[in-house]
């Protein structure tokens, strides 16, 4: 299985390369290719009441794209560095579609920045890299999951993020690996 790293609008390249590398390290079978050119999206997107773009139609755009350029990838993950939402929540971390091709992750809310607080680098990456498992995992099927360690776990604020591992519970390792993908396990 191959899957695409896909900026949309400006991001930096040092969040790209940690989250690639995480991805690699947790999906041991899957390859994972960076891609060099940024997808420019359409402004009707972005929502100027609430300050934020809208989700859906972002991931449905890239499914379009997706389908449009016969990529050749089996899935793509857009990272973008904004705040998003889909309707009935004020925020998401991320999106994806449930067993399908494309899923995309907001870095916006994942700074410690937003929160005021001047926590590292380091903790930016990290949450970054588990909301990009999280949402490849729903690519593959995996709905979310009770286990408060599992990174399948729904993430309501930051704090739940930050709580939970890269990693994935026994339970939905065997799923994965039922699957024919060989994905990492905490104990």
């Amino acid at each position: 299985m191959k899957i695409l790293l896909q900026p949309l609008g400006s991001l930096d390249t040092s969040v790209l390369k940690y989250v690639a590398s995480g991805l690699r390290e947790v999906y041991s079978n899957i390859e994972f290719h960076v891609s060099s050119k940024p997808l420019q999206l359409p402004e009707v997107f972005y929502d100027r009441k609430r300050g934020q773009y809208v989700s859906p139609l972002i991931v449905e755009y890239l499914r379009r794209w997706v389908e449009d350029t016969r990529c050749i990838h089996d899935k793509v993950l857009g990272i973008m560095d904004a705040d998003a939402y889909t309707p009935g929540l004020n925020f998401v971390f991320g999106e994806a579609e449930l067993g399908g091709k494309t899923a995309v992750i907001y870095l916006a809310r994942l700074k410690p920045s937003f929160y005021g607080t001047s926590a590292s680098q380091r903790v930016f990456l990290e949450r970054c890299l588990k909301e990009a498992v999280h949402e490849l995992g729903h690519t593959l099927g995996l709905k979310h999951c009770a286990t408060p360690r599992c990174v399948m776990r729904f993430s309501n604020s930051i704090y739940d993020t930050d709580f939970k591992s890269y990693y994935f519970c026994p339970r939905c390792t065997e799923v994965l690996w039922n699957l024919g993908i060989q994905a990492k396990s905490f104990k």
